[in-house]
């Protein structure tokens, strides 16, 4: 198995990204790792594994980069070379920490659709309390989407969550406003009417607040939604801990009393940081492509590559390809 990775893309590349392809190059059979990216920042990490290739270049696409023309005019950046990489099938899969536009637009322009997938889908595993995670898509990659689109969300989220996550017959919900049958805008009320007909065990809606609760197993919405429901719950989790670090650190009694928990403390915030279970996955291409998150250390990193390892292995791209060319998407209104 071949995976190619953007080694300059994110906060902490190109060492983390490094040390992260070591990781699973150590803990993964068979695989071969392919670094793209500037050899002399690369090699001083690298501790000489013959499974990790490097392909130097000194183009990058960075944050500030506007995505579609970035990926247009800089041919040889590091995340286009590893999205064609994968298109020319010398790699499996293709992962990056860099910039998140350009990493879809890559994906979309240089590794390609699969046919009847009519947008893909950015889609993180969000933890839950009871450790199962919940898969939410999409949290951007669209921001605008039609019922049909959602249903092919749904569809796309439970072969991967059955597939990869290995959880039989995943319950699907769809994002509301309320969970009573009839909520939502007109969006939803179609999308809602659509999925009772899909090939997926849907379970009605699930609101917001529900989602970290394991409300479902899957959870789908249109784009705009989504990346305001993962930022607010990003944010919430940011601002809980600032808050007790603050109290923790407002007195001696306190501060002894964190002494006292800081292993506890720090096993709850690494079991809410989705990068545990890897990145968000772009659900909908013709290979498996995965987005680290910008500020990835090499566990998160490793974490993605065995997301994708495991999309690769469990042919999870070509199960969502066979059911979507079996399904009659003219039987219902598409909106």
């Amino acid at each position: 198995m071949k995976i190619a990775i953007d080694a300059m893309g994110g906060d902490h590349a190109p060492e983390a990204i490094v040390k992260g392809a070591e990781e699973a190059i150590a803990g993964i059979d068979h695989l071969q790792i392919t670094l793209f990216g500037d050899e002399k920042k690369i090699k001083p990490y690298l501790s000489g594994f013959n499974q990790i290739d490097i392909v130097h270049t000194d183009d990058v696409i960075t944050a500030d980069d506007e995505p579609v023309r970035a990926v247009r005019s800089k041919k040889n950046a590091s995340l286009v070379l590893m999205a064609k990489e994968v298109k020319e099938n010398r790699a499996d899969a293709c992962i990056s920490a860099g910039n998140t536009g350009a990493l879809m637009s890559a994906g979309l322009f240089v590794v390609g659709r699969i046919r009847g997938i009519d947008r893909p889908a950015l889609s993180p595993t969000l933890p839950t309390v009871d450790g199962k995670g919940c898969l939410l898509l999409d949290v951007g990659a669209n921001v605008d989407a039609k019922p049909h689109n959602l249903v092919q969300y749904a569809i796309m989220g439970s072969i991967y969550t059955e597939k990869v996550r290995a959880i039989s017959n995943p319950t699907v919900g769809l994002l509301n406003v309320g969970t009573e049958d009839g909520k939502g805008n007109d969006l939803t009320k179609k999308a809602f009417n659509q999925l009772q007909q899909a090939p997926v065990n849907f379970i009605g809606n699930v609101e917001a607040r529900d989602i970290l609760s394991g409300a479902a197993d899957v959870v789908v919405t249109d784009g705009f939604s989504g990346n305001i429901a993962l930022k607010t719950i990003e944010g919430t989790a940011t601002t809980m801990f600032s808050l007790l670090k603050q109290t923790f650190m407002s007195s001696v009694k306190t501060k002894l009393a964190a002494g006292m928990v800081k292993k506890d403390l720090k096993g709850l915030q690494s079991q809410l940081d989705y990068s545990e279970y890897g990145g968000a996955g772009l659900f909908g291409l013709a290979s498996p492509v995965i987005k680290a998150h910008g500020s990835s250390n090499s566990r998160a990193i490793f974490n993605a590559i065995q997301q994708a390892a495991n999309m690769v292995e469990n042919n999870v791209t070509d199960t969502i390809k066979t059911t979507v060319e079996s399904i009659d998407w003219n039987e219902g209104e598409q909106g």
